[in-house]
């Protein structure tokens, strides 16, 4: 619940923040944190299930908020936590963007000559 990890698992660390799910998996693992207080709410405080039930959902929604605000920051936090230097999460992330657009514009170029193909051999 936020402890730091054995050195033995920063490669792990570092997968989990740079991997192409990583914003899937900082949600997951905001959702799985924020369990434990919702749970308490729910089932400790007094007073009727709907007025628990709306403080834990209000509670849950405004931890996403924050959580996903700052998803780059706590990311590259992890990444620092495990013994890299500052930055390399931020670097994976600006590489791996660039891979996939490189990707892409391959893709939309071999489409377009595609179509062109098309297009020339049924004017033909």
């Amino acid at each position: 619940m936020g402890g730091g990890l054995p050195r033995e698992l920063s490669a792990w660390v570092l997968h989990d923040t740079t991997t192409r799910t990583w914003g899937l998996r900082h949600i997951v693992r905001a959702l799985v944190q924020l369990a434990v207080p919702i749970a308490v709410v729910l089932l400790v405080v007094p007073g009727p299930f709907w007025i628990r039930a709306m403080a834990a959902l209000g509670g849950l929604i405004m931890g996403l908020i924050f959580s996903i605000a700052y998803m780059p920051e706590t990311t590259e936090h992890r990444v620092v936590k495990a013994g890299y230097p500052a930055g390399t999460a931020e670097r994976a992330h600006a590489e791996a963007s660039r891979l996939r657009e490189q990707e892409d514009s391959r893709a939309r170029r071999a489409a377009a000559a595609r179509r062109a193909e098309r297009y020339r051999a049924r004017n033909s």
